[in-house]
């Protein structure tokens, strides 16, 4: 599905740092098994921090993909990327709930970005999803990937595993 035409997917920057911060800590708010930080820690984070983290959007190895709403500036979404190994791994994947959905188009849209920035580090792209992150793991699986056979420890509580999932760039 399309995006509506008041949504654009950009890349982040150091400006962006605010926005950033707070998407971020409604992402551990809403999502808490899906990123390897806990709610507590990022509250502690000082403004140096959260620019730096915004600003690494720009960067090709770390690229950090908006959805912006640009009629009230609001972030529909993140997904991000980075290098592991020399692979594309897919990083902090969030949609806020009212852009959730095929219809919306926003995570589809988002993993578009993501996949373009992919395909030119790699002809695979990894990703890692906790065990009990169903919603995901279905997404990804409609999307294309598919389990490596790989299961990473999550180190945070509640523990559990993740699942290497890969996708073929190719």
């Amino acid at each position: 599905m399309p995006l509506p035409d008041h949504i654009v997917i950009r890349r982040t920057g150091r400006d962006d740092w605010a926005a950033f911060r707070d998407l971020r800590l409604r992402m551990l708010a809403d999502t808490p098994l899906a990123f390897l930080e806990t709610l507590a820690h990022a509250r502690q984070l000082d403004e140096d921090e959260w620019r730096r983290r915004a600003g690494s959007g720009a960067d090709d190895d770390t690229p950090w993909f908006v959805a912006e709403d640009v009629t009230t500036g609001a972030w529909a979404g993140i997904m991000g990327g980075r290098l592991d190994g020399g692979h594309p791994l897919l990083v902090s994947v969030f949609v806020d709930p009212h852009h959730r959905g095929r219809e919306s188009g926003v995570t589809d849209a988002l993993l578009d970005a993501v996949e373009d920035w992919a395909r030119g580090h790699g002809d695979r792209f990894l990703l890692h999803v906790h065990e009990e992150n169903p919603r995901a793991i279905a997404f990804y699986r409609r999307r294309g990937f598919v389990p490596t056979g790989r299961r990473v420890p999550y180190p945070l509580p509640p523990h559990g595993e993740e699942l290497e999932l890969v996708k073929s760039l190719r």
